[in-house]
């Protein structure tokens, strides 16, 4: 058995960990749409954790460095898809610095955890569950700060494809990305510790992966049907679009006009599908009641809208009659997207692109539910669907069913918009509902609870989908205990670690 010494020194020399490192950035985005291999996530973790393992501080910086930007740098790379390389690099060094800042409590946790506690099941055991609670606490420290953080590649947002993903159900997204995180630093201490030799010590190992494979989804109640028609326009709803008046809704409408006369409850446009703010337009006004008069359901649309000297990115609820006053302003505005924090500093930074957003938007704080005729659907705005607390409360609410309303012209020709709709995907195996996720120039699907495609409409075509989709009642133990579960990792992986220090320093 490797003495505790040999347990201490790095596994790899730190000329071949920053390569390792490179290349589980690599292997870990193509885990990601739209390549979305989700097996490769496994060994691009264990690379990670095997690049760190050993590390002092500042290698530890390093390794993480190299891993963070990269991968950050190739998965995000759509953002310079319009603005250049200027956002695009500055949030892939931002994202990866922060990345490699939490990386290091993983190092401390290989170097203090033995020291603490240098029993071989501490060692195969506990070490990994600190290892992997101390990844979903990274994933939570990055995905809410700075300015509402970017929670945009958790781990186990990758695994809407893999027959792993039904575990969402039980105990959310982070709970996924801790089991996946043990399970690849079970193994990588399997190997450390020659366990092969001790066949009654791989049990645990076998034990996990095979319930992580088989786990079902969690049941939730079939409570109806609501029939709901879903336009993707594919108007010219890009920020540098040249675009006439009227030209969002025209082409909507446009592609609204085949169910005319259609069996419908509710109608659904997307992100940006006005032209402008409805409740001080009259022509729009009007233009929509006749819509909703046409069609005989209400229409959910989406503009942004301005109350009281404030703009809102908001989706609202129109009936024939007009405004019914249901309506929810989006949650997390987007940061340098649809408005500036610190203003006055980046904007001495960078004049130009700064100068580019001139609408400040401001977070919203209605609830992200509609009611139609008495089904509450739940609703989440473009990048929304990311944040657990707009679905979590939604799901509060009683929502039934999930439309997600987004704008993802910005980024026509790359594969943000199936990052995206993968995160939809675990949305509605997480809280076992149908979810209709509705692009103005897609891709649009609409996405049974257990993740499979009902319908869909491929990118840059106008077209609708029309289908009876199925409502559900109860939550999901993930929905219910996930934010336990969060809270509980991320504190106990914390405090683990602060535990192993101290008892590491007084051994």
């Amino acid at each position: 058995m490797p003495d505790s010494r040999a347990r201490q020194r790095p596994l790899l020399p730190l000329s071949l960990a920053l390569p390792a490192a490179a290349a589980a950035a690599l292997l870990m985005d193509l885990s990601y749409p739209d390549t979305a291999v989700w097996v490769l996530v496994f060994p691009a973790t264990a690379l990670l954790l095997i690049a760190l393992i050993g590390r002092r501080a500042g290698g530890a910086l390093a390794v993480g460095s190299v891993y963070g930007v990269i991968f950050f740098g190739l998965l995000v790379s759509f953002t310079s898809r319009y603005l250049g390389p200027l956002p695009w690099a500055a949030l892939s060094v931002l994202e990866g610095v922060l990345t490699a800042v939490a990386l290091i409590l993983i190092t401390f946790a290989y170097r203090w955890i033995p020291r603490a506690l240098p029993g071989l099941w501490a060692r195969l055991l506990l070490l990994p569950a600190v290892v992997a609670a101390l990844w979903v606490g990274r994933e939570l420290f990055v995905g809410s700060w700075p300015y509402g953080g970017f929670p945009w590649a958790r781990l186990g947002m990758s695994q809407a494809e893999s027959p792993l993903a039904h575990v969402a159900s039980w105990i959310g997204v982070s709970g996924l990305s801790f089991l996946m995180v043990f399970v690849v630093a079970l193994v990588i201490q399997v190997v450390r510790e020659r366990v092969w030799r001790r066949p009654t010590a791989l049990v645990a190992p076998v034990i996990v992966a095979v319930a992580l494979l088989l786990t079902p989804l969690f049941p939730t109640t079939v409570s109806g049907s609501m029939r709901i028609a879903a336009v993707q326009g594919n108007g010219p709803s890009g920020y540098f679009d040249e675009r006439k008046p009227y030209s969002l809704i025209d082409a909507q409408t446009d592609a609204t006009e085949p169910f005319y006369g259609e069996d419908v409850d509710l109608l659904v446009w997307p992100e940006g599908s006005l032209d402008f703010d409805p409740f001080q337009s009259e022509s729009l006004a009007r233009r929509m009641s006749a819509i909703a008069s046409r069609i005989g359901a209400p229409l959910l649309a989406n503009a942004a809208t301005e109350r009281d000297g404030l703009f809102y990115n908001t989706s609202l609820l129109w009936a024939e009659d007009g405004a019914t006053g249901q309506l929810h302003d989006k949650r997390h505005p987007v940061p340098f997207g649809e408005y500036v924090p610190d203003r006055p500093f980046f904007n001495a930074l960078a004049p130009d692109l700064i100068g580019l957003i001139q609408r400040e938007y401001t977070p919203g704080s209605n609830a992200p539910v509609v009611d139609v005729d008495g089904v509450k659907v739940g609703l989440a705005i473009c990048f929304d669907v990311i944040y657990d607390d707009v679905i979590n409360e939604g799901m509060a609410e009683g929502a039934e069913v999930l439309v997600f309303q987004t704008n993802n012209a910005d980024f026509r020709g790359t594969d943000e918009n199936l990052q995206q709709l993968a995160f939809a995907r675990m949305r509605a195996i997480e809280t076992g509902r149908s979810v209709v996720n509705i692009s103005t120039v897609g891709t649009s699907q609409v996405i049974r609870p257990d993740g499979s495609t009902v319908s869909s409409l491929d990118a840059g075509k106008a077209g609708a989908l029309l289908e009876d989709v199925e409502l559900r009642s109860g939550l999901t133990a993930g929905v219910a205990l996930g934010p336990w579960i969060q809270q509980i990792l991320l504190w106990g992986g914390l405090g683990a670690l602060a535990f192993g220090w101290l008892r590491a320093r007084r051994r």
